[in-house]
C-alpha cells in the first residue's frame, strides 16, 4: 500500500511538473521540457536525463551504495517497486542523469537496505525524488 501510494504520488507530481514546463510562454520563447528520455539500446530501461531546472524542482538527491559487512547497503528512500513487484534503484553515472538498475534485496533494517544484488559499492544513486524519476521514465502524466 506504502508503494502505490508512492507510485501514485509520483504521477501526480510529474503530472503537475510536465504541464508547468510546457506551457507556453511569450511569443518567440520555447517552453523548456524538464527530461529527455531515451532508449538504451539492447535492454528494457531507459535514460532520463533532467535539466538543472528540474533537478532543483524536484530536489533530487543522490548518495552512493556502500559496502556494511561483506553487503552492500542502500538508503530506503532509493527503492522503487514496479507494479510486478520488482524492486529497483536509479543509478547516476553522469550529472543529472539516471538509470534504473533492478536489485534484489536480502533485509530491511530501519532505513538501511541490504541487497544480494545490485549495483556495486561506489555507485552514485538517486535517494530522494526516486518515484518522480520513475514517472518521468513511464512518461506519467504526459
Amino acid at each position: 500500500m506504502k508503494n502505490m501510494n508512492r507510485l501514485m504520488v509520483a504521477a501526480l507530481v510529474i503530472a503537475g511538473l510536465q504541464l508547468t514546463a510546457c506551457q507556453k510562454h511569450h511569443a518567440g520563447h520555447h517552453a523548456e521540457h524538464p527530461a529527455e528520455v531515451e532508449a538504451i539500446p539492447g535492454s528494457d530501461v531507459k535514460k532520463v536525463t533532467l535539466t538543472e531546472s528540474a533537478v532543483k524542482r524536484l530536489d533530487v538527491k543522490t548518495d552512493y551504495v556502500r559496502e556494511q559487512g561483506g553487503k552492500t547497503v542502500v538508503p530506503y528512500s532509493s527503492l522503487i517497486y514496479d507494479p510486478k513487484g520488482q524492486t529497483w534503484v536509479y543509478t547516476s553515472p553522469s550529472p543529472r542523469t539516471y538509470v534504473r538498475h533492478k536489485i534484489e534485496i536480502d533485509r530491511i533494517t530501519g532505513d538501511t537496505v541490504v541487497l544480494n544484488a545490485g549495483p556495486p559499492a561506489g555507485t552514485m544513486i538517486a535517494s530522494v525524488a526516486v518515484a518522480e524519476l520513475y514517472g518521468t521514465e513511464f512518461k506519467v502524466g504526459h
